[in-house]
């Protein structure tokens, strides 16, 4: 009988490695089930090993770390290498998905691994732990009944623009809060660019750092926010996870 694929979650950003690290974000069942696991999947091997080290401190390992498998799946891995990182569940070995942010499948490359475990009849079980995209629209005050995320936009200014200007004039006729992410040291670039190209009435949110000590949410209009960066006050998001959410009016 295959083992079961656990999709564990990880924290948004550097935590302190002490008693109750991860207690603010993974219910303690979340951690001693990890703890328990001797094969994981994950983006980075290194940083795998520093999440499970933080597990460690309130739930000892049920095996040296040196012993745990880690095998790395990201936007390197090759479609056939697929197979082979189900191996060991289809010998009966249950396994932990573990992203290098909040939760795995979610703008993610695991999402392509739960797919084909599906396919070979392997249970997936999601667990509880922190995602931004949620954790932003919550945060944000814009509608929550309907969202979209659309990843990244262009790089490219001229079809970064058209895709803004779609994506508000689908938002003002559904309602519907679009939400995006950016290379973090582009930031900067993806304010201005919502700021310049939107209506001035919609609605642009800025969650950075969420479930972290420097945590920062806002909520203004296009034009609020363009006086606010014109008068040099742009938020303190330089290099740091964010999302970005917008709802045209």
């Amino acid at each position: 009988m295959p083992g079961t694929l656990f999709l564990i979650p990880n924290t948004l950003g550097p935590t302190d490695a002490q008693p109750g690290a991860l207690n603010h974000v993974l219910p303690g069942q979340v951690q001693a089930l990890t703890s328990q696991l001797g094969y994981f999947v994950a983006e980075n091997a290194k940083t795998a090993r520093a999440f499970l080290k933080l597990v460690a401190i309130d739930h000892p390992l049920a095996r040296p770390l040196q012993d745990i498998r880690i095998a790395e799946l990201n936007v390197n891995t090759p479609p056939a290498a697929l197979s082979i990182l189900l191996e060991p569940l289809l010998a009966g070995e249950d396994a932990g998905l573990v992203s290098e942010a909040g939760v795995p499948a979610v703008a993610d490359p695991g999402a392509d691994l739960v797919r084909l475990a599906h396919q070979h009849g392997i249970a997936v079980r999601p667990l509880v732990g922190p995602s931004s995209l949620l954790l932003a629209v919550m945060a944000s005050g814009l509608n929550g009944q309907s969202f979209a995320f659309n990843g990244y936009l262009p790089t490219d200014a001229a079809a970064r623009a058209k895709r803004i200007r779609d994506l508000e004039a689908r938002s003002r006729t559904e309602k519907q809060t679009q939400l995006l992410i950016e290379t973090p040291y582009r930031n900067g670039q993806m304010l201005e660019a919502l700021v310049n190209t939107c209506q001035p009435g919609t609605l642009v949110c800025v969650a950075t750092d969420l479930s972290l000590a420097t945590e920062s949410v806002r909520t203004l209009t296009a034009a609020k926010w363009k006086a606010q960066l014109a008068a040099g006050k742009a938020p303190d998001f330089h290099k740091k996870p964010t999302v970005f959410l917008f709802l045209g009016q």
